[in-house]
């Protein structure tokens, strides 16, 4: 799921009951992660494949480069909340 929170896209995940909001914008070109294909804890960019781990913004084949953004999240009371730097 994508969604707007004032000027920031977020890609939203929920796996295992847990739920997991990073930047929309892949670091490699700016693809639209919440269009990727999520196996596990791993979404793929639709655009050229880079993978990155929902709960860490890592990338998953090379660690070492920029992550994508993380944000907390809450549920409560079936809404989430999400806190922006």
């Amino acid at each position: 799921m994508v969604a707007n929170v004032g000027d920031t896209m977020l890609a939203l995940f929920r796996i295992e009951g847990r739920c997991y909001a990073i930047a929309n914008a892949c670091p490699h070109k700016g693809g639209p992660l919440g269009e990727g294909e999520l196996k596990g804890h791993t979404v793929t960019c639709p655009w050229h494949g880079w993978t990155w781990d929902v709960r860490t913004g890592t990338n998953v084949r090379m660690p070492a480069l920029k992550k994508v953004a993380c944000f907390p999240l809450v549920e409560e009371n079936g809404e989430l909340f999400v806190e922006l730097d």
